[in-house]
């Protein structure tokens, strides 16, 4: 793929937000909110705009929106969506599948964190790993599942990084 010239009148900005299909909403937004701490940002229940059929592809579609920050200050977003009709199986999320991705969440205190989250019925790939090569050598990694198996990941920066000041709490508010 060639990359754009430099003379084009456009640039990519920051990244404004991740979206997922889930297939329960509600179940979503206890575990990304009361699991992992997330701040809910932005309830839509029914969203039918025309321009999200035109968007979308699916005319006549109807959506539930549910949006979380990872903490207050974050300027991204994560987006979770319900198609409330046209809905189809679940995809497979397995990471090694072109066209997947997961998402990637700093935290203070890998080990802790994974504790809690596994107590809570939290479904990990693994206990945390240290990460032995590269720019990140001595930090701390794992990945883990939401209710839909989506695959997310908890990365603790190695100590040459400095410290993490904007991470979630892993601790919910069941």
């Amino acid at each position: 793929m060639k990359s754009a010239p430099r003379s084009v009148p456009w640039q990519l900005g920051d990244l404004h937000h991740l979206g997922l299909t889930v297939a329960d909403i509600d179940r979503s937004i206890r575990f990304y909110r009361d699991v992992l701490g997330m701040t809910l940002v932005r309830r839509r229940p029914r969203v039918d705009d025309e321009y999200v059929a035109l968007q979308t592809g699916y005319p006549g579609v109807v959506l539930n929106v549910a949006s979380f920050k990872a903490t207050p200050e974050s300027t991204q977003s994560l987006e979770v969506v319900q198609y409330m009709n046209q809905a189809e199986p679940p995809a497979e999320t397995a990471t090694n599948r072109p066209g997947n991705s997961h998402l990637c969440l700093t935290v203070n205190d890998l080990r802790a964190c994974h504790a809690d989250l596994k107590a809570r019925g939290v479904r990990f790939k693994s206990d945390p790993v240290t990460i032995t090569a590269g720019p990140n050598a001595g930090g701390l990694v794992v990945y883990f599942h939401d209710p839909d198996g989506y695959v997310l990941e908890l990365f603790q920066p190695p100590a040459s990084l400095g410290p993490v000041t904007a991470s979630p709490p892993c601790t919910g508010t069941d």
